[in-house]
């Protein structure tokens, strides 16, 4: 691989890297506001907007491991981690810090949006923990498994397992944290996780495309890596 290469898969890298950790954090931030989505009047979705752009970051992993390898892919799971813990101890000092009697948000509307964050983001992160890992390495499975081969395969078989997987065990200590209420668990897990599947099915033409493009740009054959990278 020539320098020029080397330095552009760095930067793609890189870029891939800050919107995993950005998608990450937001998810955490927004994810008190729910809303509904009956498409074609078939199901009717009762999700929080913290789901939006969660499946972006198994995307993202799933492009990571196919053309950086496993390595790489954890690695941004970890700087996930370790953002997404950061992010939440900036909210817990905000959220003492009192507010200014002109101030635009008062403490107690500041409190009521985001004093539960941190404890949103401890169990997300328990459960983003379990999920990544798991996806990432039910995504090499498959790939050694298929020698490279059935990349669509692969990616929605490590996403569906990881995501279910997600969906449990954050609703689940949301609930024993009695963030939200344990009537609502089985509605939300059954949307949350049915969402989730869709996005995952519907993103398997962008992970070829992604993947094709690598393929083309850096000359690298079916199931190859950017090792020297």
């Amino acid at each position: 691989m020539t320098e020029k290469n080397k330095l552009l898969a760095q930067n793609i890298y890189l870029i891939l890297a800050s919107l995993f950790i950005a998608s990450l954090v937001a998810s955490n931030l927004i994810f008190q506001k729910f809303f509904y989505w009956n498409p074609f009047g078939l199901y009717r979705f009762e999700i929080s907007v913290g789901i939006l752009p969660y499946p972006i970051t198994f995307l993202i992993t799933d492009i990571l491991s196919e053309i950086y390898g496993k390595k790489k892919a954890n690695q941004v799971v970890i700087a996930g981690i370790f953002a997404s813990f950061f992010s939440m101890l900036i909210i817990f000092l905000a959220d003492n810090a009192p507010a200014i009697e002109n101030s635009p948000i008062s403490d107690s509307i500041f409190s009521k949006v985001f004093s539960l964050s941190p404890l949103a983001v401890l169990a997300s992160m328990l459960a983003y923990l379990f999920a990544q890992f798991i996806d990432i390495r039910i995504f090499h499975f498959w790939k050694d498994f298929t020698k490279g081969k059935h990349l669509w395969l692969r990616n929605n078989f490590s996403t569906f397992a990881s995501q279910f997987i997600d969906t449990f065990t954050v609703l689940f200590l949301l609930c024993s944290f009695r963030v939200i209420p344990w009537n609502i668990f089985n509605s939300l897990l059954i949307s949350g996780f049915l969402f989730k599947v869709i996005i995952a099915a519907l993103d398997t033409p962008i992970l070829y495309g992604v993947v094709y493009l690598f393929q083309r740009k850096f000359n690298l054959k079916v199931g190859e890596e950017l090792t020297t990278f």
